[in-house]
């Protein structure tokens, strides 16, 4: 599922459609949220390093981790400072996030760790000036043209410490519906906010990716040192829940696990996981869905009314009419009749008449008379 990630905000969004969007859940039992970004991020890289995404460049909101952190980390996938340049732009609101530091003329202001990569960002409060910051940065990555760009924001939690939670929504879904920015993703630390600030990060997603423990954890309480170390380790794997949102308005679950090497994190398939997921989403109903084998067979010998057994007789197709004795039909006993006769002559002369047939003998012979013919209108 964590390919299915990569492929979507590689590919980006339809003609019509608002950009994907990625939500990555973190929390402290399973901390491994920036691992997570940082896969999702280098693999969005290269895929417009090489030309096959259809972003052309990307935008780098870091609010928690200082912009030399990820440069780091894309230099030692061997991309250069030359080259970063082409198609990635750092915005970076971590340095200064609310412009203290620059108001102060006794401290000197830091110079950048890769001007022209970095744009300083000093407001992160005001969320209407960040919106038009990221787009102004974007469209100075591809130019004049009208091609796409993608956007990745480190932490909306960091986000959140100084904006309301409509303002956020309002930020996410302007990104997603602006025509050239091709997929978004951003990280969310779960247990930071209240459950109603969560929900609506997630409904502006397309994709919400939570990293969750493998065992559930105790009370929560660390007294000893063993304590600490066994959840260390319990936090370097556990399980990656993936659901999607899809075009249709189905949602689309699935699990995988997620384990931290010395390379990076890892996502490997959980044995029998789509099985056991799909019998968990059925809800809990007092009829069963499914038929058994004794039950296939009996539906299976159910003759249909308009089925043709071809056994070599004549298709007789029943209308709904009584039955008459001799196994005749209304309709047989037309046939039979000179009228009928008159009536295909008249058809072939271009002439026609309706007649009535009743569909009983219990109907009444007042039936077909208008109702309303008793009304004066």
């Amino acid at each position: 599922m964590a390919e299915t990630i990569c492929r979507t905000l590689r590919d980006g969004a339809l003609s019509g459609e608002h950009a994907p969007a990625l939500t990555i859940k973190d929390s402290l039992r399973a901390p491994l949220g920036f691992e997570a970004f940082g896969h999702f991020l280098c693999s969005l890289v290269h895929n417009i390093s090489l030309g096959k995404s259809q972003a052309h460049g990307l935008v780098l909101v870091v609010l928690e981790q200082s912009p030399s952190f990820y440069l780091d980390m894309l230099k030692h996938r061997g991309y250069d400072t030359a080259s970063l340049n082409n198609w990635i732009k750092i915005l970076d609101a971590y340095s200064d996030p609310l412009g203290w530091k620059g108001q102060l003329r006794c401290v000197k202001k830091s110079a950048l760790a890769c001007p022209e990569v970095v744009t300083p960002f000093r407001n992160v409060g005001d969320t209407d000036n960040l919106f038009t910051t990221i787009i102004e940065v974007g469209k100075g990555i591809v130019g004049e043209s009208k091609a796409g760009f993608s956007v990745a924001v480190d932490s909306i939690s960091a986000v959140l410490r100084h904006a309301t939670v409509p303002s956020m929504s309002a930020l996410l879904s302007n990104l997603r519906s602006h025509e050239q920015v091709s997929s978004t993703f951003w990280l969310l630390h779960s247990d930071l906010h209240e459950v109603r600030a969560t929900l609506a990060i997630e409904y502006m997603s397309s994709m919400i990716a939570s990293l969750e423990p493998m065992t559930p954890g105790g009370d929560g309480q660390l007294g000893t040192a063993d304590s600490i170390s066994s959840l260390r380790q319990i936090s370097l794997r556990g399980k990656f829940n993936v659901r999607l949102k899809r075009r249709n308005g189905r949602v689309k679950v699935n699990v995988e696990e997620f384990h931290m090497e010395q390379s990076g994190i890892k996502f490997l398939p959980v044995a029998h996981g789509n099985s056991t997921i799909n019998q968990d989403l059925l809800p809990k109903l007092q009829f069963n869905l499914q038929l058994t084998e004794r039950e296939r067979v009996d539906r299976a010998k159910v003759v249909l009314p308009f089925e043709h057994q071809g056994n070599g007789k004549t298709i007789q197709i029943y209308d709904g009419r009584q039955s008459l004795p001799g196994g005749q039909t209304h309709l047989d006993l037309v046939k039979q009749t000179d009228h009928a006769s008159k009536l295909a002559k008249e058809f072939d002369s271009g002439k026609g008449e309706i007649h009535y047939l009743r569909d009983s003998e219990d109907e009444l012979p007042d039936s077909d008379e208008d109702p309303d013919d008793d009304l004066d209108i």
